[in-house]
């Protein structure tokens, strides 16, 4: 599916984006290893929700759901509910999926392979196998357990104490996963805050779970109890909506119950740095979950430098960013982001490959991008990379250029935001 892009003479409107799509997962898996009933209310049901739900499945998990309302009620019957699946588990493109269910999956003492698409077994598992074995799985896969396909025997965990190299909210979830299962205590550092997703949930759910600086723990045998959730609006998906108004003259749009974790934030700061015009407002809880709407309005944006612990708050709001820097004065710099080498696409060689195409003077750097402002940008013909945050960074930087766009390949958008295209549409003013 290719989609088609025109500038439009402003954005204006009142709107809602998809559940946040790590909350999503967060929700169907502690569902299973809960006891009851969970009521899901928002589920995401983009491509890489529907494989986590899929890879549970497979495990004798039962559901209601999930419909077109985004209504899903998972049937926990606790950990000992789930059994070893028949067939191979397909995370699909899903690195949130296969990297917390190998946590889980380490903690059950039975036989488990797992894989996903192409571009999910070209990214590295390494960093979430090499724990996982310290505390007594046994893994097996290429290049030494770093590469999907990935077989694993799971049970007879014993916690542990570690350091992570990198703050990652993945590794760190697929840990505390595994811990509640493995005897004694299980304790993860990290070197500046990722997002807290699962350490909320897991209080949710009715575990104990203790957190001092950057250091987390949880101590094994913990029952879950099935729960409500409402899963707020995905702020990485709204963050496209933001840019677009941010950088459209008369635009004026409002994003209703969108997740306003501190530790995702980051692209709230960032745009106030560069000058948007932007109001949050009516914040309150779901699930756990603050949650506020957003209102931005068209103003004149300016290039800023961003990296350090910044970082891991908006590392999937990046691409968007490029493109806001594209219109901003001056420069905006992107460091410290190496990360971005191994999503779904190489996201610095990408985003920099793409936005050239629309006359744009960006340059890769070993850890992240330049993006020189100001210049007008033309219409053009893009390719997705099979990257959703790609596609609909490359539509809205079509919002601002002259001409028709053509975004190739965009089905991939409804990995994370099903309707990008028919939102986007309802906003316009022509």
């Amino acid at each position: 599916m290719n989609l088609e892009i025109t500038p439009p003479r402003a954005l204006r409107g009142i709107t809602r984006v998809p559940g946040d799509k790590s909350i999503s997962h967060r929700a169907a898996m502690l569902g299973a290893l809960a006891k009851g009933d969970t009521h899901i209310e928002n589920f995401l049901t983009g491509a890489d929700c529907l494989a986590t739900v899929k890879c549970l499945a497979e495990m004798g998990v039962s559901f209601t759901g999930p419909d077109e309302k985004g209504r899903l009620t998972v049937h926990g019957r606790g950990p000992a509910g789930l059994k070893e699946p028949e067939n191979v588990l397909d995370a699909g493109n899903s690195g949130t999926t296969i990297r917390l269910m190998l946590g889980i999956l380490a903690g059950l003492p039975f036989f488990t392979v797992i894989t996903g698409d192409a571009s999910l077994r070209r990214r590295p598992m390494k960093r979430v196998t090499a724990p996982l074995s310290l505390m007594g799985a046994r893994i097996w896969g290429r290049q030494e357990a770093n590469l999907a396909p990935l077989a694993l025997r799971g049970g007879e965990l014993q916690g542990g104490s570690f350091s992570l190299p990198v703050a990652s909210a993945q590794v760190k979830s697929a840990l505390l996963l595994a811990g509640l299962s493995a005897r004694g205590e299980t304790r993860v550092v990290e070197p500046a805050p990722s997002r807290d997703h699962t350490e909320r949930m897991l209080q949710y759910f009715g575990a104990e779970i203790h957190k001092e600086g950057l250091t987390v723990w949880i101590k094994g045998g913990q029952v879950l109890t099935g729960r409500r959730v409402t899963v707020p609006g995905d702020i990485s998906s709204a963050a496209f909506l933001m840019v677009a108004a941010a950088m459209i003259p008369g635009s004026d749009v409002t994003i209703r119950e969108v997740g306003v974790n501190p530790t995702r934030d980051g692209i709230l700061e960032v745009l106030r740095a560069m000058g948007a015009d932007l109001e949050i407002f009516n914040r309150h809880h779901l699930g756990g979950e603050p949650v506020a709407d957003i209102r931005v309005r068209h103003s004149r944006l300016k290039g800023v430098t961003i990296g350090g612990e910044l970082i891991p708050r908006l590392i999937d709001e990046i691409p968007i960013l490029a493109v806001a820097g594209a219109l901003a004065e001056g420069e905006l710099v992107v460091r410290d982001a190496a990360e971005l080498k191994v999503k779904e696409s190489n996201r610095i060689d990408t985003v920099v490959r793409e936005l050239r195409k629309f006359g744009v003077e960006v340059e890769a750097l070993a850890d992240g991008l330049r993006v020189r402002g100001g210049r007008p940008l033309t219409g053009t013909s893009c390719a997705s990379h099979g990257d959703h945050r790609i596609a609909m960074a490359m539509a809205v930087a079509g919002l601002v250029a002259r001409g028709k766009t053509v975004i190739q390949n965009a089905g991939c958008v409804d990995v994370s935001f099903p309707g990008f295209a028919s939102i986007l549409s309802s906003l316009r003013v022509d």
